[in-house]
């Protein structure tokens, strides 16, 4: 599944999304909630923007609460939430494997607006672990990161961000 979501002050929000499979297994979000930023790959790739301390100050403010059936590689504390977004920052897009739930893995990199650079979006991509392990994450990331560019170019064309 292909997922955008839009930033709007402090919150990143899942706005639209493309699904693949329509039989079998399916990773299916719901549409319009707050994406969580401390164990998606939506989440690091945009904290990753941030400096570590606004990172850690931004998801504190989103709330402590985890869930119960969080995948056993979701970041257990703040230091390897940071080691991953230093991770993110090296390569230009943040990836979990079965972080957010058992099973699934993703792939996630922010939409600059080309005029001033602000991050305006994040676009992933989310499947099942074992059609996309890391290697395949990371064949997948030079796609995904033109298709950023595409975004922030086309954002141009909205009122929006301006």
């Amino acid at each position: 599944m292909v997922r955008l979501g839009v930033i709007e002050g402090e919150r990143q929000i899942w706005i639209a999304k493309s699904q693949g499979a329509r039989t079998g297994l399916r990773y299916d979000p719901d549409m319009g909630r707050d994406a969580p930023l401390f164990y998606t790959a939506s989440g690091h790739a945009w904290l990753a923007c941030m400096s570590d301390a606004e990172a850690l100050s931004l998801v504190e403010r989103q709330g402590a609460e985890r869930p119960e059936n969080l995948g056993p590689n979701a970041p257990c504390s703040n230091i390897e939430l940071l080691e991953r977004l230093r991770l993110a920052r090296e390569q230009g897009y943040a990836w979990v494997e079965e972080s957010s739930a058992v099973g699934t893995s993703a792939i996630a990199a922010v939409v600059r607006h080309p005029g001033d650079g602000r991050v305006i979006g994040v676009l992933s991509i989310a499947g099942p672990s074992a059609r996309m392990p890391g290697a395949r994450l990371h064949e997948l990331a030079p796609v995904l990161l033109m298709f950023t560019e595409e975004l922030a170019v086309a954002s141009l064309a909205s009122e929006l961000f301006v």
